[in-house]
């Protein structure tokens, strides 16, 4: 069993991609232990509960129900602070996404990046989706480059981030514009741009709990990315195999 940190802004992270990748990463025997700035209990950005507009765009019935149950485990409800995390108290580290504003507390919290560059540094398992992505890039090394520099890695590509904000903007404004930069380009920025993979253009169609049709992931090593919450369910399970590979590769006796 691995014990995997799932840090959280106090509000606004994507419900399928948090509750999603917890239900599956239970489900398979894994400790999924939570933190947030200060220890206060988390919140997902409840437009995706409800549908940001005229209710689409929303999270699927199947997350709604995973993040519900997500709600009442324990270990959701008693989150440690972000400033009392130890990088070796862990065996994987799992970086959600969201793109409502509360998520530039996490995006932007040099306590954070510090933290998820000396996790980097163990060379144990990372998982990072849409935003998340940009918490990693922007996480730098003794040599003051961002620990994702060469790197393979996905994010949330710019077609989708613009496409619902134009879908959108007539109603929410920015809401989908978390930055001013795409998250593909300030990656692309802080990284190699050659080392970012944008997949196929996925309109509107998902991965689900028995097809991975529509999902797409990059894996390189013991790191894993994916794109939005289209790809939660491949993201998730591909975490586990790399967590399990860990966990072997500690036990072998070879």
């Amino acid at each position: 069993m691995a014990r995997v940190l799932m840090p959280l802004p106090d509000r606004d992270f994507d419900t399928t991609e948090a509750a999603v990748t917890w239900s599956i990463l239970k489900a398979a025997g894994h400790q999924v232990v939570f933190s947030t700035e200060k220890g206060q209990v988390a919140a997902c950005d409840p437009l995706l509960l409800t549908g940001v507009v005229f209710g689409q765009l929303g999270a699927d019935p199947g997350p709604k129900e995973d993040y519900q149950r997500m709600l009442q485990d324990p270990a959701f409800q008693a989150p440690s602070r972000w400033s009392e995390l130890v990088a070796t108290d862990f065996d994987g580290l799992m970086l959600a996404g969201g793109h409502a504003p509360g998520m530039r507390q996490y995006l932007g919290s040099a306590v954070l990046q510090a933290f998820v560059a000396q996790f980097w540094a163990t060379q144990r398992p990372v998982a990072a989706i849409c935003h998340g992505v940009l918490l990693l890039a922007r996480s730098k090394d003794a040599q003051g480059r961002s620990v994702l520099a060469g790197t393979k890695t996905t994010c949330l590509p710019a077609y989708m981030e613009y496409l619902a904000w134009g879908l959108s903007f007539w109603k929410l404004g920015r809401y989908y514009r978390t930055y001013p930069l795409s998250v593909e380009a300030e990656l692309c920025t802080l990284t190699h741009a050659s080392d970012f993979e944008r997949g196929p253009i996925t309109l509107g169609t998902r991965g689900t709990p028995s097809s991975d049709v529509d999902a797409f992931v990059v894996r390189d090593g013991r790191y894993v990315s994916a794109r939005w919450p289209g790809d939660a369910y491949l993201f998730a399970r591909t975490f586990c195999e790399i967590l399990d590979q860990a966990e072997g590769d500690r036990t072998d006796p070879a």
